[in-house]
């Protein structure tokens, strides 16, 4: 079966505008983040024990269990270890700004080896590292696990993934990443998380109202000066939270994503399409080939023949149309194509040849 898209465009006056969705104050906070201020990512190996008959034996689990009893001056050599109740793991975190030692932090566990789950295991002392190799916080502590998996002599029931888990508050911070507001000359630089020159000039705009000079503008960065007084002191972060606490309404990006895989598609609701005519219909063609074969007579001289049968049936619906006359939402797009019965990987290839044809005004987002 073969299915056949047919888009055109339609060249007719357009109509009024459709109404755009309404704007917003947002708060700074929500747009930009303060450069050198920022999560650090931080990890360990670990033990997992306490399983049951679900861990690996790898030669790695096994090392690293000898030399934990060694620790405890117990003194067993490797290879006379052997037990599937024991399971190495990798222990990852992220490190927020300005925690301070004694904090808790939520670690996730992932199993390193061959464990088939970590359901019921508790994580011995771990220490997690950052990149510089310093020890940030020490993680211990039951794992929780959101899947099981259960095994038979000739069967296997399974749900979720049950070889990667979490601790809430599993790690005790130890060490603390230093963090500055400012430069020692007194510049604060605030980072979009969306980049765009409009936005950046809008954030530009309300720190200017709010009496701080602008040193610095591009797309991604918007740079002022705070009065040298406040640097190393309780103001500059009152000072800050202030201006985090200002709201702007930020200029809109338009986008259309697309998952072809789940066949989910997001459009924002001020996504404008153009007058278009939109045409589907469906052609199926179903070939079929039963050879027919012809045997001659017992002690005869003749031969054994096939003689080829086929079938060829063609069915093709009559095409459906929708005929947008005027500049249109793509919500409203939806709605229309929706009496079209138009699946999503449909709209997908529909979207896409709007925006080639340049009716489209959005900005295509395939994952």
């Amino acid at each position: 079966m073969k299915r056949l898209l047919l888009i055109l465009l339609c060249i007719a006056p357009m109509g009024p505008t459709p109404a755009i969705a309404q704007e917003f104050n947002i708060p700074l906070s929500d747009l930009v983040t303060i450069q050198g201020v920022r999560k650090n990512f931080i990890y360990g190996v670990g033990l997992i024990v306490g399983l049951n008959a679900t861990g690996d034996q790898s030669k790695g689990t096994l090392q690293i269990i000898s030399n934990v009893l060694r620790r405890l001056n117990i003194n067993i050599d490797d290879r006379q270890l052997s037990s599937k109740n024991i399971a190495l793991v990798t222990v990852t975190a992220k490190l927020p700004p300005f925690l301070t030692p004694g904090s808790m932090l939520d670690v996730t566990v992932s199993s390193t080896g061959d464990a088939s789950s970590l359901f019921g295991g508790t994580l011995l002392q771990t220490p997690l590292q950052g990149a510089d190799g310093r020890v940030y916080a020490v993680a211990q502590g039951p794992v929780s696990v959101g899947g099981f998996q259960v095994e038979g002599a000739a069967a296997t029931v399974r749900k979720n993934h049950p070889t990667a888990g979490r601790i809430a508050d599993g790690a005790i911070v130890e060490d603390t990443v230093p963090m500055k507001l400012a430069t020692d000359t007194g510049e604060i630089v605030f980072q979009l998380r969306e980049p765009g020159f409009s936005s950046a000039r809008r954030i530009a705009e309300r720190v200017r109202k709010s009496g701080y000079p602008v040193t610095g503008l591009d797309a991604a960065t918007v740079r002022f000066q705070v009065p040298p007084s406040l640097i190393d002191t309780p103001m500059l972060a009152e000072t800050v939270a202030d201006l985090m606490r200002e709201t702007i309404v930020p200029v809109q990006v338009q986008r259309i994503v697309i998952n072809e895989r789940t066949g989910t598609i997001v459009a924002g609701h001020a996504v404008l399409i153009t007058a278009v005519t939109i045409a589907q219909g469906d052609l199926r063609i179903t070939i079929a080939e039963s050879p027919e074969v012809s045997q001659p007579a017992p002690f005869s001289d003749g031969e054994t023949t096939v003689v080829p049968r086929t079938t060829l049936e063609v069915e093709e619906e009559d095409s459906k149309i929708v005929s947008l006359q005027r500049g249109i939402t793509a919500a409203e797009m939806a709605n229309s194509l929706s009496v079209l019965g138009v699946t999503p990987r449909d709209l997908s290839e529909i979207f896409h040849a709007l925006k080639k044809a340049g009716a489209l005004h959005a900005e295509l987002i395939f994952l």
